[in-house]
């Protein structure tokens, strides 16, 4: 049930000034992300093959880095649409769990990984 006066609490130049202001966020984020990646592409470039396993690390930590801020925009828009305080409620609480599960994979994906990267004598590895 919409709670008329949670929908009316904020006039509706505010509500676009929000939304407005949440695209124009994500925009510079997208163009932050692009520049990031330019800039990592360029530095792999000129890195060597024994760096290789640090490169990979370095790729996942900005691709998690870049879903995790993507996530917040979406939740920042759903909030921007919500109906009513219980709205408000389950979306935080749909978000926040997702982040948790998000942060536990990533934090497992990324100690695999950086387990696989570190050079170790007799492994073959530089």
């Amino acid at each position: 049930m919409s709670d008329p006066t949670f929908n009316n609490m904020f006039p509706p130049q505010m509500r676009a000034f929000a939304e407005q202001s949440v695209a124009q966020a994500q925009k510079a984020f997208d163009e932050f992300m692009s520049a990031t990646q330019r800039a990592v592409s360029s530095f792999e470039g000129q890195t060597t093959s024994a760096h290789s396993g640090l490169r990979g690390l370095q790729q996942k930590v900005v691709s998690f880095s870049e879903r995790n801020v993507t996530a917040s925009f979406e939740f920042a828009q759903k909030l921007l649409h919500a109906k009513d305080p219980e709205e408000v409620i389950r979306l935080h609480a749909e978000f926040v769990k997702a982040q948790m599960q998000a942060l536990a994979e990533q934090t497992q994906e990324l100690a695999q990984h950086a387990t696989s990267a570190i050079p170790r004598p007799g492994n073959g590895k530089p």
